[in-house]
């Protein structure tokens, strides 16, 4: 994620914002520091009544942080749908190694007594970054803590003189200047995308300019707005990356990338809908798109516009998508939730939509598609991490839906890929490949 670090004015706070939470020497540091610990903390006393109590020490921890872990994913959904399987040993296991910590403050010396209790919050921490690491979407210290260190970016007018979309594809027409960039541009919408409209309370959004924008005289290119996953934070580094990559072979070419907050705030899923719970629906179509097209260098028309999204954000990307083809002729959902409230129905029916059946399957974008088929124009890419059980399901159900709505469909199975990074940055590559000619900026 670009930001403000690094440079002249850096402080010591941006520089702790932007250390490596996923790999690296701060990583394995704190890995060697808790196991140095947790082995220290093994060393109490002789015998083997001290190896016994030991072992029942790591099991009851262990058990005890199982089950509230389990709590938290299946009765309370603290985090928006299943957990992958790194969470269920670093969960458990920094139970484990807390429980012992505390039977450490027992009939010890004083410094035995202050490590045991640096020791809880050191196998705390441990575990959370553990867990990230394993996800991969929050690179640095910020981004997991949800504080964007990135830089505000200046946004190149629009050119009046280009407002009618061309009647040939860009990749047959533009010629690379000189001075083209190497790569793209990603910063925070300074001012904010106004949400006049809506009220919604969303984050700054961020903003994906491939080399081709940043050029004089650029060409209007096409859209593409996308949202995260939750708990997650609207971060274009993913995409700009990807789409980096594409730019690359071709010519600087590849769609703006508006990343923008359906959530508010990270721990809350307002669902995509205009409910109690926040105008999301509103802020997105009211909001969001008509700052885009009047704000941003990018063609017009729905053909060359396309809403994106990851795990949740790719849920919000199907409702979108398949209830506004006359904006988005493109949708690319990258491992979906399958509807609004998928993980809790029972309770999303009862408290949003007072118990009503019929109206919740309404919004439901395989409803929808059932409801508008057939669709003229609408190229929708589904994709799913090879071993994302929890996923997959629900998204072949989607892809299955769009396909008989009429819709010209991809399903993607991403090889190797869970419900982390992988599944993201191999959803977007596939998405892209059947999108670049779709959107003129390749050959067919």
């Amino acid at each position: 994620m670009p930001s403000t670090t690094g440079g002249e004015g850096a402080t010591v706070w941006d520089l702790v914002l932007e250390l490596n939470v996923v790999d690296g020497p701060f990583v394995i540091a704190l890995y060697a520091l808790a196991a140095a610990v947790f082995i220290y903390l093994l060393g109490r006393g002789p015998g083997w009544a001290w190896v016994l109590t030991v072992i029942v020490l790591l099991i009851v921890g262990a058990i005890v942080g199982a089950a509230l872990l389990w709590i938290a994913v299946n009765l309370l959904d603290t985090f928006g749908g299943p957990v992958d399987e790194a969470t269920w040993w670093w969960v458990p296991a920094a139970f484990a190694g807390s429980t012992l910590a505390i039977w450490n403050l027992w009939y010890s010396r004083w410094w035995r007594k202050l490590i045991a209790v640096l020791a809880i919050p050191l196998f705390a921490a441990t575990a959370a970054i553990g867990v990230n690491a394993s996800y991969g979407l929050s690179p640095t210290l910020g981004s997991m803590l949800h504080i964007s260190t990135a830089d505000p970016i200046d946004i190149p007018p629009p050119d009046p003189d280009q407002a009618t979309d061309p009647a040939e594809p860009l990749y047959a027409t533009w010629t690379p200047p000189p001075d083209l960039p190497a790569k793209g541009r990603i910063g925070t919408v300074e001012a904010g995308v106004p949400n006049a409209v809506s009220g919604f309370p969303a984050r700054p959004a961020q903003l994906y300019l491939p080399p081709a924008a940043l050029v004089a005289d650029a060409p209007r290119l096409p859209l593409v707005i996308m949202m995260m996953g939750q708990p997650g934070d609207p971060d274009a580094s993913f995409i700009g990356a990807v789409l980096d990559e594409y730019a690359a072979e071709h010519g600087g070419l590849a769609p703006i990338a508006l990343v923008v907050d359906q959530l508010g705030d990270p721990s809350e899923d307002p669902l995509c809908l205009d409910t109690e719970l926040g105008m999301a629906e509103a802020y997105v179509m009211q909001d969001v798109v008509p700052w885009a097209k009047a704000n941003l260098n990018v063609l017009q028309g729905p053909r060359y516009t396309t809403v994106a999204g990851y795990s949740n954000g790719g849920g919000c990307a199907a409702y979108f998508g398949s209830k506004y083809p006359e904006v988005f002729a493109n949708l690319l959902a990258i491992s979906p939730v399958e509807f609004a409230g998928a993980e809790q129905p029972d309770e999303v029916r009862s408290s949003i939509f007072q118990g009503d059946q019929a109206a919740y399957d309404a919004v439901k974008p395989v409803s929808i598609m059932a409801s508008k088929t057939p669709y003229p124009d609408t190229t929708a890419i589904f994709t799913v991490g090879e071993d994302d059980g929890a996923f997959a399901p629900g998204t072949e159900r989607l892809a299955d839906a769009a396909t008989a709505a009429g819709m010209k469909t991809t399903f993607a199975v991403v090889g190797g890929a869970d419900h982390g990074v992988s599944a993201l940055n191999g959803g977007l590559e596939a998405g892209f490949d059947v999108l670049y000619p779709r959107l003129g900026l390749s050959a067919p």
